[in-house]
Order: structure tokens, then C-alpha cells, then sequence
């Protein structure tokens, strides 16, 4: 690894037309991604350069679509985050691997162009400094302090020569060290850009639903457990040995103060090793947690429609609420399980050295047994207690939706005979988990007995010296410490196996998605003929498709034939029930036919990623399958572009919103397109949430939109508004509607 001088970093740097390649070797670099032959990267990487010296120009704006092709085929996750100009060191201290934009140092505080920018390809942090992989694919190792200098220089250009002379004011009347005057010139600088962010960063990372093993390794956790154990096995192992020091000179009749010091000595260092141990179990915690929960939420966006819709609303607020708990479950119960058997093997081997050495070591493992059929027996009870738990909260919460018809339709001497015998159940069923549960706390008590019982031959026999009677009782006590850390290890065990039943579907989910699509495959879709000129070509062809809904014998579609070309304008009518919908869905691949042909520009699903799919095939779905969120008005139009937005997407929003007719409503608002809307905030009329859902599909810019009743609640003066603007937008415009 080399070191780089201060001034060096733009020729560290990549130019933004060579970004894909970048992005496509830092992966390789860091182990992201598996390496090919070398003969194939070669071919790969000088293919790359060959097409990217062709391009004559490249614009900063137009490099994300590029990198998010790039993960796509790789099966790779980025993320463009800004942070705040005084948190810049803890980003490229955490921030590998990643792209960082900086700014050529020749063009000062004037307004850069796109030559002007390059890329840092950031492989991770090394040594009090971070890793950078270099256009010549050499690795320099540079100072956090260089590159925050080279990626802050943008911003801090147009105030560092007020600065500057505000410094050499103070230094004219002030004798000022050089290290206190760049201490105070930061202080300064951090003063003056309290509110500036720093833009265009790309964190890589594996996607969520990659495997989880591979996550936790690249995250560093199987290494942080490995030394867990360690240290946890260290300080172990210093407390007893303090202890048979201090038993050695008790025994032996001579505890003089060395022997106590030695004691006390072996006490103390067996501090450090048991503080260590805890932060690395926190950083476990915290790094296992933060994977789960990534993992989870994708896993949630990923489930498939008709399943969630299997499900009431009680059902799926009982699957949340279980999948909160399986994190602090999995990794309480593991974590003491772990010692609890690290802990009984420490046991058994001062047990054999006592009085009684075969005979414990067989009651050990005869009561390990016992403990385990009673663990096993609480996992039982406790699986029954979650169910009726669970079917109660489902009750109540379809209840509380259904309340007013519930009100009307039922007498009310019936209106509480349901949840009474669902409590009933969840009593009974309570009393019988808490006894399993107590009955499985006392069997570590209960250990001690064992334990002492077992030494009476001892006693009564009187052969056993008073050493070996002393590791005995040791060695029992020790037994004692680890059943209450395996049977507390079963409870959180028993929790966490339960709430995996509930979060499974959801963590595996994320994994589905992953498969659908071999990536790496450029989709360019045939472009909006010009007016007159006819049709373009075809875009999107769907042959004999069959679909029916899980659990009916009846399919909705049944040898579906649909083609559209560029530029077309398609209604499609129909009565309720007749499949419109489901053909949407098919479209959009929230749903997969069962069987039949789907292509989009000549490439059928397997060949496509759904993400990509979904960017140029976007659909507005009915009124109830779709959401107003609690959050501003701009963020539930823009969801579908890069969040915060730029100043043209508010642009493009605000005119989008003006054509649909909702001018007025954003006039009324008082925040205007930053006001917050949702269930909670600002009320939309049923009109003007489906012109929101509508801007929301025709600001995605895709190249097919499809309007699934989306014209249903609108007067006919917003109506031939809102398909003006429809037209006038969409470059394929598929409207589905009623008769």
C-alpha cells in the first residue's frame, strides 16, 4: 500500500467517464463480488474503456442511472447519501467501499464544470487513514484528513479566503502557532458551513436479500464474535484461577498477604477482558441488528400482493410486532446459550478433578437433559400462549375496523361472547407457560441439590481430601452459574423460534427478490414517435397469459393477448371482476402469470430485473391499493425519483400538479408542495388523491404508464384536464376504466 502526499488527490481520482469502471472494480477490490478469470476481466474491463472513451461527454447528473445499472447487473445495492459539512470525517471514516465526487483544486471557487469533477473509488478504512483504489488500480493508503480536504474544497472555497484574512487579522496582533491557527481556520470553516451538506456520495454495499452469512462476514461480525468468545473465555479463565490461588493458600494454612494479592491481582486483570467482551457483544448487537432490520424491511416490500392480502390487518400487525422481537430474542438467547455451554464444559472439567469426578460428570450430563426435555416442553407451551395471543389481536383489530357494521348486525348479547372465549383460552394457556416457565427456572436450583447430593459418599466415606471436597463444591456451584444462564437462554430461544415462524416469510422474501433476473442487460425501449409520424415500435407484448389467484380453481385471465407499441394511447373496459386490475399487475410484475408469454422490448421477465422492469413500466393501481403517506406533499409525488429532489424535480412537480388541475390545492396549502399531507395531515378529497397518484406515475418518466381508475372520481372539467395531461406526458399510455 502506498502513501500519498497532501496535494495528490485528483490524480488519485477517476474521471466521471470511466465511473462505471470504477464502480465495477471496487466491488471486485473489496469483495463484493466474486472475480472471474482473469481473461474475462481483462476482456470485461478493456470492453468498458473502449465504450466509455466513445462517449464525448459526461454529465455529473446523468452518472447515477449509470452506477444503478451497473449494481443491477451486479446484484449490488448503492445509496447516494449527503451529510452535513461538520460529520464529513465520520462518513469517509465508515464509508467503504464508495465513490466520493471532488472538485479539480485548479478551478478555485468558480463554478466547475463537468471536467472539473472526478470520482474516489474508496475501498474501506486502514490505519488512521482510508484505502484508495487508483485509476492505474494501485491501492494508496491517505490520511482522513487529505480527503476530507479534497471532498469539502467545493463548498469551502467561496468562504475560506474571508476566513483567511480574518486568521491574518488575528495573527498581526496575536502570536498564533501554525497547529492552533488550522485548529481555529477549521473551527471557522465549520462555523460558516453549519448548514452546507456534502453531495454525491455512493455508499456499495450487498443487497439485503444476499446471503445473510456473507452479510455479517463483510460486516465484520463473525470476527467480532470470534473475539467475544475469546475474551469472554480469558476472563473466565483468570477467575478461576484467582480463586484456586486464593483455595491453594486457604487450604494449605498459609494465606499470607502475598497469596491475597495475587488473588486480588488475578480479580482485577480479569476486568479488562470482561469489559471487552461486552462492547464486542454490543457491536455483535448493534451490527446483526442493523443487517436484520434492512433485511426485513425488504423483505416486507418484496411479499407478494395476494399474499398480504391472504391476511387481515390483526394477522400482519401480530407479524410485526413478533418480527420486533426476533433480534433482541436471537441474540439475548444465543449469547447465553453460547455461555451457558461454554460455562458447563468449565464445570464438568473442575467436577472431574474433585471428590467425586465420574459421578458428577454423570449427573451433569443426565441433568443437561432433563433441562433440555424442560426447555423443550416450555417452547411447546409458549408457542400455544403466542398463538391465542396472537388470534386475540387479530380479533381486536378487525373489530375495531368493522365495528359500525358490527354495531348494526349483531345483537348485543353477542357482541362480546367471541373475546371472552378467546380470553378464556389465553388465561388458560397463560397459567400453563408460567408454570413450564417457573418449573424451568428451579430446574437450575434444583442443580445444587443434585450437586451436594452427589458428594455424600464423599463425606460419609472420608477419603476424599479436603482439596478435592473444595473443587467439588466449586464445580457445583459453577454448574449452577451456567444452568441459570442455559435455562434464561431458553426463553429467549423459545421467543425467538416463535417470532422466526412469523418473520420468516418476510426475511426470505428478500431473498426471492433477488433471484428474479440475471441482471447485466441493457433494456432500451423503442422512443415516442414523433406527432404524425405513426407508430413506433413495439414495446411491450404479452401472448396466452393465464393467471389465477391462489386457492381458486377458476383463472381470472385466461389466454390474455395484449400488444402495445410506441406511442399508443390503449383503453382497456370492462365490468368488475373481469380481470383488469390482474392485467395491471401483470404488467407491472407485482404479480407473475402462471403461464403464457411476457416480453418488454423483447426480453422476457427472467431476463430483466424487476427493478429494472418497474423503471419503465410504472402504473397508478386503484384507489384503495395505493397511499397517500404522512409526510410532505412532494414526497408523495416524488417517490419514485431520488430523494432529498433537486431543484428541477420540484420543477417538474409543480408543473405536472398545475396540468392535473391541482394548482388550487397548492395554492390553499400553506407549506405549498413542502406541506405534510397524509392520513394525519393535510385532507385530500378522493379527486385529489387520484390526481396525486396519477403525477406520482407520470413523474417517474418511464416509458409505458398505466392508469388503473385513475379518472373515476373526477368532475369532467378535471377529467379533460387530467387526460390532456396523460397524453401529453406518457409516451405509452395504457387507461384502464368502466364502461
Amino acid at each position: 500500500m502506498l502513501e500519498v502526499g497532501r496535494g495528490e488527490g485528483w490524480n488519485l481520482a477517476w474521471p466521471l467517464e470511466r465511473a462505471e469502471e470504477a464502480l465495477e472494480l471496487l466491488a471486485l477490490e473489496s469483495g463484493l463480488v466474486r472475480r472471474t478469470s482473469p481473461a474475462a476481466d481483462e476482456s470485461d474491463t478493456s470492453a468498458t474503456s473502449q465504450a466509455e472513451t466513445q462517449d464525448e461527454a459526461t454529465s455529473l447528473p446523468d452518472i447515477e442511472p449509470r452506477l444503478t445499472a451497473v449494481v443491477d447487473r451486479l446484484g449490488l445495492e448503492i445509496e447516494a447519501v449527503d451529510t452535513p459539512h461538520d460529520e464529513t470525517e465520520a462518513l469517509i471514516q465508515n464509508c467503504g467501499p464508495a465513490l466520493l465526487r471532488i472538485v479539480d483544486p485548479a478551478t478555485g471557487s468558480e463554478s466547475p464544470q463537468s471536467a472539473n469533477y472526478r470520482l474516489l473509488a474508496v475501498l474501506g478504512p486502514r490505519r488512521r487513514g482510508v484505502s484508495i483504489l487508483a485509476p492505474d488500480l494501485t491501492v494508496h493508503r491517505v490520511s482522513v484528513s487529505d480527503v476530507r480536504d479534497w471532498l469539502c474544497r467545493e463548498i469551502e472555497a467561496p468562504v475560506l479566503p474571508k476566513v483567511e484574512r480574518l486568521l491574518t487579522q488575528l495573527q498581526a496582533t496575536v502570536k498564533v502557532t501554525p497547529r492552533r491557527a488550522d485548529r481555529a481556520r477549521q473551527a471557522l470553516l465549520r462555523e460558516r458551513l453549519r448548514r452546507a451538506r456534502i453531495r454525491h456520495c455512493w455508499l456499495l454495499r450487498r443487497q439485503p436479500g444476499a446471503s445473510f452469512w456473507q452479510q455479517m462476514t463483510a460486516a465484520g461480525t463473525v470476527r467480532h464474535a470470534a473475539q467475544f468468545l475469546g475474551l469472554y473465555v480469558i476472563a473466565y479463565g483468570l477467575v478461576l484461577t484467582s480463586w484456586w490461588v486464593l483455595g491453594q493458600g486457604a487450604l494449605s494454612g498459609h494465606l499470607s498477604r502475598d497469596w491475597l494479592l495475587a488473588w486480588a491481582l488475578l480479580l482485577i486483570t480479569s476486568v479488562v477482558p470482561h469489559q471487552g467482551s461486552l462492547w464486542t457483544q454490543a457491536k455483535i448487537a448493534a451490527s446483526v441488528g442493523t443487517l436484520l432490520k434492512r433485511r426485513l424491511l425488504q423483505g416486507a416490500l418484496r411479499l407478494e400482493p395476494d399474499e398480504i392480502r391472504r391476511h387481515g390487518a390483526g394477522q400482519l400487525l401480530g407479524r410485526v410486532i413478533e418480527s420486533e422481537a426476533l433480534q433482541t430474542h436471537a441474540l439475548q438467547g444465543g449469547f447465553l446459550a453460547i455461555l451457558g455451554g461454554l460455562e458447563v464444559a468449565m464445570s464438568g472439567w473442575v467436577l472431574s478433578q474433585g471428590a467425586m469426578g465420574g459421578l458428577h460428570l454423570l449427573l451433569l450430563g443426565v441433568w443437561l437433559l432433563v433441562v433440555g426435555v424442560v426447555g423443550w416442553r416450555y417452547l411447546v407451551r409458549r408457542q400455544e400462549w403466542t398463538d391465542d395471543r396472537l388470534a386475540m389481536t387479530h380479533d381486536l383489530v378487525e373489530s375495531l375496523v368493522g365495528h359500525r357494521t358490527r354495531l348494526a348486525q349483531e345483537r348485543r348479547e353477542d357482541w362480546h361472547q367471541r373475546e371472552d372465549r378467546l380470553l378464556e383460552t389465553y388465561l388458560g394457556s397463560s397459567r400453563r407457560v408460567d408454570w413450564q416457565r417457573a418449573l424451568l427456572a428451579v430446574s437450575a436450583f434444583a442443580w445444587i441439590l443434585i450437586g451436594i447430593v452427589g458428594l455424600l459418599p464423599a463425606f460419609v466415606s472420608g477419603s476424599a481430601s479436603t482439596a478435592a471436597l473444595a473443587l467439588s463444591i466449586g464445580g457445583v456451584l459453577l454448574g449452577f452459574r451456567a444452568f441459570s444462564k442455559l435455562t434464561r437462554g431458553f426463553s429467549y430461544l423459545a421467543g425467538a423460534w416463535i417470532s422466526w415462524q412469523q418473520a420468516g416469510p418476510i426475511f426470505h422474501a428478500a431473498g426471492k427478490a433477488d433471484a428474479e433476473g440475471v441482471g447485466g442487460v441493457a433494456l432500451s425501449l423503442a422512443p415516442r414517435p414523433e406527432e404524425g409520424a405513426g407508430r413506433g415500435g413495439k414495446v411491450l407484448e404479452a401472448q396466452d397469459l393465464v393467471y389465477r389467484y391462489p386457492g381458486r380453481v377458476r383463472a381470472v385471465l385466461d389466454g390474455c393477448q395484449l400488444e402495445l407499441f410506441a406511442g399508443d394511447r390503449v383503453l382497456i373496459e370492462g365490468p368488475s371482476g373481469g380481470g383488469k386490475s390482474t392485467l395491471a399487475g401483470l404488467l407491472t410484475r407485482l404479480r407473475s402469470p402462471d403461464s403464457g408469454l411476457l416480453l418488454l422490448g423483447g426480453l422476457d421477465p427472467h431476463t430483466i430485473p424487476a427493478a429494472v422492469w418497474r423503471r419503465h413500466v410504472v402504473a397508478a393501481p386503484q384507489f384503495h391499493e395505493n397511499h397517500v403517506f404522512t409526510e410532505t406533499f412532494a414526497f408523495n409525488l416524488l417517490m419514485g425519483r431520488g430523494w432529498p429532489p433537486r431543484r428541477q424535480d420540484m420543477a417538474d412537480a409543480s408543473a405536472v400538479c398545475e396540468e392535473l388541475g391541482l394548482g388550487e390545492l397548492l395554492q390553499r396549502m400553506p407549506a405549498g408542495l413542502l406541506q405534510v399531507v397524509g392520513e394525519t395531515g393535510w385532507q385530500l378529497s378522493h379527486g385529489e388523491r387520484g390526481r396525486l397518484f396519477m403525477a406520482r406515475a407520470l413523474l417517474q418518466g418511464a416509458d409505458i404508464v398505466i392508469l388503473d381508475e385513475s379518472f373515476a372520481a373526477l368532475d369532467p372539467e378535471n377529467f379533460q384536464r387530467a387526460l390532456a395531461c396523460a397524453l401529453r406526458r406518457a409516451p405509452t399510455l395504457l387507461i384502464i376504466a368502466h364502461p
